[in-house]
């Protein structure tokens, strides 16, 4: 394997990236080089003309359609337009997409006004789930659904649907939560080995804590407005491995209380993991520390370990190899471990959904749901990059893997073996728990101001009524 670079101007990306993965929404929900050339076949927006499609005989005039999303990053707004070109070209349609920084504000005055785009990237499927019901969105087309159900597992369909069942939004990007950072050569120098379930991890962490070396953990939730959206996606992890994901689909339903006894263990959980003889925090304290701040102890030798999503690439300095045996600094990943073997993941990512049930937009949103855009949108982004790790990632079956470098393979892997996945819970909490007294309470929990029942507690009590 070649050394592979992370560039300094990455930094800003990595940020870009993750509002789109824990991006609030201030009215419902909380939010080497590849090859560029694929083939994958296609089908039409009706299941009645998915042969012209993949003869490349579709012809819609030359029709205009605006897409518009909360991805906004140069690397990322050229990839996907790029990625849509291709599109174009076949069907005779001028597809644009637009990334608009105050996209969940002006998306709602689009709609109010009666001037939505044809498309938008929904980056939280409870503002979907809400535009559904409104009314403002349309249900797929079947082939789009045909689509939908060729290239995404069950788990990822669900996260575009509404509680019937409808099918409102296609996966388009997913953002995998459920990994750990590390070093390969210095667990090996120290004699660790990968722990394969969540109880050998807790006791790789005791075993670290117990030596005369690094922490196991660097962990800090600082991050400005949101700061505390990083214990949630460790609670998050737990109540899955915990109490799975029927519990899990409760609680961020509010069909049982945030102070539920299994929801308490959870962020008790994560407290006892985060104790003073288990972390490293470069400002002091794991509330003071930046979330991005992690990576450069985590190569320096401060700590063994970070928990983050696949995004924390972009946040390591100039230079570091990745997934690369040759080199002893080399930074890698393995699963965060279950408890039972069902081996869930926690995701993030956004969903396409249109405005209108055009044929020629339903013909977009069909190719969106293919592994052909994936693999055109991560050559093109890794390119606008000069091969760097790309920071997308799409959970589409039947990708060319080709098109993505070790590291982001080993993603895939990790996708690809999950038999459960849910999307991140506080993204589909409403806004004033999941955006607001989740992130705050967990600060004040994580300072030890208060305790994980009385936590709960105060969050249970800031849930919206019904």
């Amino acid at each position: 394997m070649k050394k592979h670079s992370i560039k300094l101007a990455a930094v800003p990306v990595a940020l870009a990236l993750v509002a789109g993965a824990c991006g609030s929404d201030s009215e419902s929900s909380s939010s080497d080089e590849p090859d560029t050339e694929v083939e994958t076949d296609t089908t039409d927006a009706t299941a009645d003309e998915g042969d012209a499609e993949a003869s490349g005989d579709m012809d819609f005039g030359g029709q205009e359609i605006l897409i518009t999303g909360s991805e906004r990053d140069d690397p990322s707004v050229a990839a996907i337009n790029f990625a849509l070109d291709q599109f174009e070209e076949r069907a005779n349609v001028s597809v644009e997409f637009v990334g608009d920084a105050d996209w969940e504000t002006n998306i709602n005055t689009q709609v109010e006004g009666g001037n939505p785009p044809d498309i938008s990237f929904f980056p939280q499927p409870g503002k979907l789930r809400d535009f559904a019901a409104d009314d403002f969105i349309v249900p797929l087309s079947d082939g789009v659904n045909a689509a939908i159900d060729e290239y995404w597992a069950e788990s990822y369909q669900a996260d575009g649907q509404t509680e019937d069942g409808t099918q409102y939004g296609v996966p388009a990007k997913t953002d995998l939560k459920s990994v750990v950072w590390y070093q390969p050569a210095r667990f090996e120098e120290a004699g660790y080995e990968i722990p394969e379930t969540f109880e050998e991890f807790q006791a790789l962490v005791d075993e670290m804590a117990a030596a005369d070396g690094p922490a196991p953990l660097c962990v800090g939730i600082e991050s400005g407005a949101a700061t505390g959206w990083t214990f949630t996606d460790w609670t998050e992890e737990m109540v899955l491995r915990q109490h799975g994901p029927e519990v899990y689909d409760q609680w961020v339903s509010h069909e049982i209380p945030f102070n539920d006894p299994r929801i308490v263990e959870s962020m008790d959980t994560v407290v006892q993991l985060w104790s003073d003889d288990n972390v490293f925090a470069s400002s002091g304290s794991i509330v003071a520390t930046n979330f991005a701040d992690n990576a450069e102890p985590l190569v320096a030798g401060d700590c063994f370990m970070h928990r983050q999503a696949n995004f924390f690439g972009g946040f390591f300095p100039a230079g570091q190899a990745f997934a690369d045996e040759s080199d002893p600094d080399s930074v890698d990943v393995f699963y965060f471990p279950d408890i039972d073997g069902s081996r869930p993941v926690l995701t993030a990512g956004t969903l396409a959904a249109a405005f209108n049930d055009d044929e020629a937009t339903m013909a977009v949103l069909e190719f969106i749901a293919s592994a052909e855009y994936a693999e055109i949108r991560q050559a093109e982004q890794t390119a606008q990059l000069d091969g760097a790790i790309s920071g997308f990632l799409s959970a589409a079956q039947g990708q060319d893997e080709s098109v993505y470098q070790p590291l982001e393979q080993n993603f895939l892997s990790i996708l690809a073996d999950a038999e459960v996945s849910r999307f991140d819970g506080s993204d589909l909490m409403p806004s004033s728990v999941g955006a607001g007294s989740f992130w705050t309470e967990a600060t004040s929990l994580v300072n030890g101001d208060i305790d994980a029942q009385e936590a709960a507690d105060r969050i249970e009590d800031s849930w919206p009524a019904e």
